[in-house]
């Protein structure tokens, strides 16, 4: 008989449930590993409440920290009782892409929390490469971001960036803050966070905003013209995916400058003539991020993640966390969910409870 472990299950649209499932075996070129924390993700959201599933049942779960409890057949880079934070994507190495080494982009991939079982459980199986090593110096809570921060940082070198210029962030969520630690790190002249919600505004200024704008209110372009000299940003960052935000990103850049729409859009969207004739008039670069990886797999991001974490010049606030749940009480986390505005900031689930 197979050992048992608990974790979250999602059966069916809105029916997720905490319960008994076999314990993955470690296979050869893989870690098993015992799970800490694990971010519930924008993504995993319509996947309980919506349609969005692959397959029942499921086990979803793909920003994750935790230690290395046993490993597989022919793993030398880890070893039991190592600290080590999840890379889920799962590149199949073969595709012109891949050797590319724009994994990002592999269209043959697997993805562990999607489209295999993931981290809404006491453990989890990976191959080597995706777990990423921290130092004793980072918490599990803070390994637990690796991910999105990651989103950040290849976010922002998704264009040429350089530092001493106008960097705005367009959206205060877990994107958005981990977006312009990096863009701080980096060598920001202004930063400048654009959301409708104060609380987000001044955690934003807290962890390394320059200025937080208001732009759910009238007269915010004149904060705009102040701060750039009437130039507009060097840089534009789209976290939100919101058609509002996507639009700005278009007002707010300056001639020539980086825009790059990180946030994942979920509506149709169109731009009148005028809007358009932005990207025109102003001759900016207008690309677009996804996932975080690079060559060697899983990139710079993820090494510069641990750096900078480790040497706290990229800052974990309180204020990231919604809340910490129980994975007994899994279900209520993405009841939650069920109220547009309750969640703000990121809710973890804590594996061990």
């Amino acid at each position: 008989m197979s050992e048992k472990m608990k974790a979250g299950v999602v059966h069916a649209p809105f029916d997720v449930r905490y319960e008994d499932i076999d314990k993955p075996a470690v296979e050869p070129g893989k870690v098993l590993i015992k799970v800490k924390y694990t971010g519930i993700c924008g993504s995993d959201i319509p996947r309980v409440n919506g349609n969005a599933c692959h397959y029942f049942p499921n086990v979803l779960g793909h920003e994750f920290s935790g230690t290395v409890e046993e490993i597989g057949e022919g793993v030398t880079r880890l070893k039991p009782g190592d600290r080590v934070a999840g890379v889920p994507l799962v590149p199949c190495m073969k595709c012109e892409d891949c050797l590319k080494g724009d994994y990002s982009l592999c269209k043959h991939y697997s993805f562990i929390g999607s489209r295999e079982f993931g981290s809404f459980a006491e453990y989890v199986c990976v191959p080597e490469l995706n777990a990423v090593k921290f130092d004793d110096t980072i918490d599990f809570q803070t390994a637990a971001l690796f991910e999105p921060a990651t989103i950040g940082l290849h976010g922002l070198r998704r264009v040429n960036y350089q530092g001493g210029k106008n960097v705005a962030i367009l959206g205060g969520g877990t994107i958005g803050m981990m977006t312009l630690q990096w863009a701080k790190i980096f060598g920001a002249k202004n930063l400048v966070v654009f959301d409708i919600l104060e609380d987000r505004l001044e955690l934003a200024k807290k962890v390394g905003a320059d200025y937080g704008i208001n732009s759910g209110k009238e007269g915010y372009m004149d904060q705009v013209n102040e701060i750039t000299g009437g130039r507009g940003f060097d840089y534009v960052y789209e976290t939100a995916g919101n058609t509002i935000t996507m639009k700005m990103a278009f007002k707010l850049a300056a001639n020539k400058a980086g825009v790059c729409f990180i946030g994942t859009p979920t509506r149709e969207l169109s731009f009148s003539v005028d809007e358009w004739e932005n990207i025109n008039r102003k001759e900016f670069t207008l690309t677009g991020s996804w996932m975080s990886y690079s060559a060697p797999f899983p990139g710079d991001e993820w090494k510069l993640t641990e750096h900078y974490m480790k040497t706290g010049e990229f800052k974990f606030d309180p204020g990231y966390v919604h809340e910490i749940v129980p994975l007994s009480k899994i279900a209520d986390a993405f009841e939650m969910y069920k109220t547009p505005g309750k969640v703000k900031g990121k809710i973890l689930i804590d594996s061990e409870k």
